[in-house]
């Protein structure tokens, strides 16, 4: 399975990006997939997961500012981000099939190539 995310860029504070993250090799509509992120010299973090049947679920640091969204038919995941903060700055991950609860790397065993989200103050 390979997951290539793409979407990523420069933004100023408040502004708004949305990542994609189309899956390949095998469909993924039976699994959770999902977004982490890592700021430079940060531990990996959790944005987001949706499950199978379209249930988000975020982070409490982007909850009212992120969307996660999916499109089985395309295997594909999004990441709408709006109100967006110089502090969201980090490698975006799309990830698929949770294995756990869902909040931390080991939880995954799918992981795409990352894209770089930077934003402006």
């Amino acid at each position: 399975v390979q997951l290539q995310a793409c979407g990523g860029g420069l933004v100023q504070a408040g502004g708004y990006l949305r990542l994609s993250c189309a899956a390949s090799g095998r469909t993924l509509s039976r699994d959770s997939m999902g977004w982490f992120r890592q700021a430079p010299g940060k531990e990996r973090e959790y944005v987001a997961r949706i499950s199978p049947s379209g249930n988000p679920y975020y982070a409490d640091s982007v909850k009212g500012r992120f969307t996660i969204s999916r499109d089985n038919a395309k295997n594909t995941v999004y990441l709408q981000m709006n109100s967006l903060k110089p502090e969201d700055t980090a490698v975006y991950y799309c990830v698929a099939r949770r294995v756990g609860l869902g909040t931390v790397p080991d939880d995954y065993t799918y992981w795409g190539q990352g894209t770089q989200v930077t934003v402006s103050s």
